[in-house]
């Protein structure tokens, strides 16, 4: 694996410099307007436009050597990056031009990650797909992990203009780690071999690809459901926690609770995964939900930071199973039309999340649990009344939701059989003679 550790290792040095710029600029977005909306927008413009594209990207990944994508995309996402920077530099930033270049990075980040996330099976053993992912897994745990409590640090220092310019600089290292290697070329489908197909037709095989197994199909529309009230989690955290306390103590609590992610990813990437990947799926979903049901008691750092620890344990290890079976089932030559395909339907109701989660939290669910409101002298005793108190009703109701759809979807046989009815389509591993010429003399 020496390859995809070192094209890994870059990947995760450029997400910890976006993880830096992303919390220094959504803390200052909020703290500036007071808006759970306007924080809420930051997402939406972080995480559309890669969904947008994501059905191009996939069929460009499965026509271009990949290692040229991966390189493009991080090159556009830097120079997104230094608009941010120059702008702030010249004293001309405002909101909505950290929108728009978000939006242009998202669209980099959406080229990149089909080609990304279809290297393992280009590099890897079969056997080690879980791992791989697990790796994968780890280097998101580390952005989570060690970009708050740096870019707390590094905006008392040198600014937020400072910290995006070591974001810069971190797609620049990213970029050295993938010239570096050479990735063996990858066998194109059959359909490429006899003609040059449109882009659209291409597009549209990798939805034709999953509609035709249920199994998969099935297990996308459960992660489409169980998105969307992650989605409005991942918006909300940050407003419930600054509701009761400040910026720094958000840094600790994020940073603590991406550790969680950080020991998931760990566990993921030396375990492989249960014998049984989909078991691993339902049994974390369920964590997942209690954690975010615990979340939502009450206004606590302590509390609200150990539920948040096993929400973030529990991702990687989701995740990790969940691509390991489709990395298995899938054939590789078709892998970035397929994989684009899944997650721009599995994201496509995190921009949803992101549009309704500030009005749902500033409009409806907040006024039930001010002081006098509908719900003060029911729920609010048991739960508290206040600032931030119906965000965290609405994550007890989504803890129980998520509990709810992941039971139900194991009484669906073609999700909990999906490894025994489908076949696989990777029957053996790599060779490693193939391995010989990846790395560059």
């Amino acid at each position: 694996m020496p390859s995809f550790i070192l094209i890994w290792f870059g990947q995760v040095i450029s997400l910890i410099g976006s993880g830096l710029t992303g919390f220094a600029l959504g803390v200052w977005v909020y703290q500036t307007t007071g808006s759970a909306t306007q924080f809420s927008l930051i997402y939406l413009f972080t995480e559309l436009p890669a969904i947008l594209v994501a059905p191009l990207a996939g069929a460009i990944a499965d026509r271009w050597d990949r290692r040229w994508v991966m390189i493009l995309g991080d090159i556009g996402s830097g120079l997104g990056t230094a608009a941010i920077a120059l702008l702030l530099w010249l004293g001309k930033l405002e909101i909505w031009q950290i929108y728009l270049a978000m939006a242009f990075s998202s669209t980099c980040k959406g080229f990149q990650l089909p080609a990304y996330y279809a290297t393992p099976t280009l590099l890897v053993d079969k056997e080690h797909f879980g791992r791989a992912n697990g790796m994968i897994q780890l280097g998101k745990a580390a952005g989570h992990l060690f970009s708050p409590i740096l870019a707390g640090i590094l905006v008392a220092i040198i600014q937020v203009r400072g910290v995006i310019l070591i974001d810069f600089a971190t797609f620049g290292f990213a970029l050295l780690t993938l010239l570096a290697v050479r990735l063996p070329p990858h066998q194109k489908s059959s359909e490429q071999n006899r003609s040059q197909s449109s882009l659209w037709v291409e597009i549209s095989y990798g939805w034709n690809y999953i509609l035709a197994r249920p199994g998969l199909l099935m297990m996308l529309i459960f992660f489409v459901v169980t998105n969307f009230t992650i989605g409005l989690v991942q918006v909300l955290t940050t407003p419930m926690v600054l509701s009761f306390t400040n910026a720094q103590v958000l840094g600790r609590v994020l940073s603590l609770a991406a550790s969680g992610w950080l020991f998931g990813g760990i566990l993921m990437s030396t375990w492989g995964g249960p014998k049984r990947r989909v078991y691993g799926v339902f049994a974390f979903e369920l964590i997942l939900g209690a954690s975010i049901f615990v979340g939502g008691l009450r206004p606590s750092p302590v509390l609200i930071t150990a539920a948040a620890f096993m929400f973030f344990f529990s991702v990687p290890i989701i995740t990790g199973s969940s691509n390991a079976i489709w990395q298995v089932k899938v054939a590789p030559e078709v892998q970035g039309r397929v994989f684009a395909m899944r997650g721009a339907i599995a994201w496509s109701s995190f921009p949803l999340a992101y549009i309704v989660a500030g009005p749902l939290a500033d409009y409806i669910f907040q006024p039930l649990l001010v002081q006098g409101g509908l719900l003060a002298d029911s729920i609010g005793k048991l739960i508290g009344v206040g600032e931030g108190r119906g965000i965290g009703l609405l994550f007890i109701l989504i803890g129980i939701f998520i509990i709810f759809a992941t039971i139900v979807a194991y009484q669906y046989p073609r999700i909990r059989l999906v490894e025994d009815e489908l076949p696989d389509a990777i029957a053996h591993s790599t060779s490693t003679a193939d391995s010989k010429n990846v790395v560059k003399p």
